[in-house]
Order: C-alpha cells, then structure tokens, then sequence
C-alpha cells in the first residue's frame, strides 16, 4: 500500500509556491523523516527519496532527514552526508533541514559544513549531550557554528535526550545571530517555550514544536510550526492542523489536534523512531527495521497499530484507538 489518501479534504489555504528557502523565518509542517534501511541494515535510498517525493507531493513545508527519528546516532558521517543528497535530489520546492548536531563542537562544524556542500537548506542541531555544558559552552558551540557556516539554523532542545535543557537566556542571545533562525522546543514545558517566544517576538526567529502533542498549544501561543513525526504518517492532517492554526481558525486546528492524537500517543508509545517505523511500514513506506540498539515495535502494539492507522485511512479514529 502506497500514497494512502484520507477521506476528509485537508486544506491549509496556504501559498506554498515561490517560497524563500533561506532568508523567511521557518513556518509550517517539517516532517522528521524516518531513515528506511534494508534487511541487512544499509539505507534504502530509493525508498527514502520515495519518502522525500510522497511527503513533498502531500503539502509539507520541508523535510528534516537525519534528525533523532532518522536514526543519525548509528549512521557513519559518509552515510549521514549520503542521505542528505538522497533527499535533497528527491524534492523539487521545499527545504531540506539537515539534522548534523554533536557532543562535540568539532563534530558539529565539520557535518554542519558537508550538509552544506551536499545542498542543504537549513541544519537543526541538537543541543550538546551527556557533556552537560554551562550556558557560556551552550553559547560558544552554536555561535561557532553560525559563524562558519552560512544556512539558517535551528536551535534543538530535547533535554529527555541530552540530559540538560538550552538555557532560555542562551537561545534568546543565539536570536540575534544572522544564522540562527530557529529553535525547536521539544521540552515538554509550555512556560519555557512560551517565555522563547515572547523574547525573540522582535527577531527574525521561529519557535516550532519538536512535541507532536505540543503543537497546537504552542502555535497558540505564538509558534510558526512544527517538526513532526506524526507528519510522516499522516502528511494531510498535520498541514492542515498547522495550516487551520496560523490562519486563526482555532476551532478546526482543535478539531484536527483531537483527530491526530491517538496516532501521536501510538508513536510515542516505544522510544521514537520505534513506532513511526511500524507505521510507515504498516503504510507500505518502508521495512520494519532500526538499527541496534533498538528493536522492532513489540508484537501486541504492531496489531493495535496496524488497527489504528485502518481507522485513519475510513475516516476518522475513535478516541480510544491509541496504542496501549
């Protein structure tokens, strides 16, 4: 099964032609894109850029390749730069925000600067992990990066992975660089992600979810989008979620939120990109497989996943139909 359609027409009103790839602050749905593999574990290159086509053709704003859900933390660098390209070739008019962040500030320029040469739009980094630097260190390593390298980036704080959160103070001075245009706000902590947006409000800065469930709630409070992995599954809905909430139709950005929240809490009911794989799977848009150490979604939840995602391709979901 491939290119599954929804039975509701899902529109987001927006004009997505023309679009500036790199001087307009991020805006919209940024689906972060799960890395295919094969079953003896190498990237599936052709099904990737199959991936980069079906989600470009479904209305997202850009793809994010090599992020957290792309699996980049068991990816040599050659196969990170690799998948960069694959994804970058595939699409025709939106952004590749190329995941290349690092522990270490070395590591960072150096993937940072091979994104770039393999034609990304944007880099999302992700803040330095398991070093735990005080905010001098957290301002030093992405201004480094700026400095060196001339796209948009976007500031990535998902302290449930890194261990410790970008202070508020640090990602409000990164604001003022030329380079830095974003911040992704996967803390799970409205108030800090609300305070981000009302001290950059002056800048040219966008502040997108990294929290599928998160995301209407922080559009409401004044964010631009959202770096999804809900999107992967179901493209359609999630534009028009975001779409409905910055046109300021709140009462179909809500409707739409209830709609996608079984899938988000099914996705997010093994470690990311566990499930989303099953999913994409299940929608006949890959294999199963992760790399080690992860492991394939547990038996019980692929039936009730399998059994969910039917619902979504009917129709609409019962409330229920999440992933226990």
């Amino acid at each position: 099964m491939t290119d599954t359609q929804t039975t509701t027409p899902y529109t987001t009103n927006r004009d997505t032609t023309d679009r500036d790839t790199t001087d307009e602050p991020f805006e919209g749905v940024y689906p972060a894109m799960t890395t295919p593999f094969t079953d003896d574990s190498e990237v599936d290159h052709e099904r990737l850029a199959d991936n980069a086509r079906y989600l470009e053709r479904a209305g997202v704003d850009g793809v994010v390749p090599v992020g957290s859900t792309g699996e980049s933390a068991t990816m040599t660098h050659d196969e990170h730069v690799a998948v960069i390209e694959t994804v970058r070739d595939a699409v025709d008019d939106v952004p590749v925000i190329a995941g290349t962040g690092s522990n270490n500030t070395a590591e960072a320029l150096s993937l940072s600067r091979r994104a770039a040469d393999a034609g990304a739009d944007g880099l999302l980094l992700i803040s330095p992990y398991y070093n735990k630097p005080e905010p001098r260190g957290f301002l030093e390593h992405y201004r480094a990066i700026a400095d060196a390298v001339d796209l948009p980036q976007i500031v990535y704080n998902v302290p449930s992975r890194t261990g410790c959160s970008v202070p508020v103070d640090v990602a409000v001075k990164l604001a003022s660089h030329p380079n830095v245009r974003g911040y992704k706000a996967a803390s799970g902590d409205l108030n800090r992600i609300s305070e981000v947006i009302e001290r950059t409000r002056d800048a040219e800065f966008s502040v997108l979810s990294g929290d599928d469930g998160l995301t209407l709630p922080t559009l409401s409070v004044g964010g631009t989008g959202t770096i999804s992995v809900v999107a992967n599954v179901e493209p359609e809905r999630s534009c028009a979620m975001v779409g409905a909430a910055l046109s300021g139709d709140y009462g179909r950005a809500r409707e739409l939120h209830h709609e996608l929240a079984p899938l988000v809490r099914a996705l997010f009911s093994e470690t990311n990109p566990i499930p989303v794989t099953e999913a994409m799977y299940i929608r006949g848009r890959g294999e199963p497989h992760v790399r080690s150490p992860l492991t394939r979604l547990s038996e019980d939840r692929r039936a009730a996943l399998r059994e969910l995602l039917a619902e979504y391709e009917t129709g609409t979901p019962e409330p229920a139909g999440a992933v226990e």
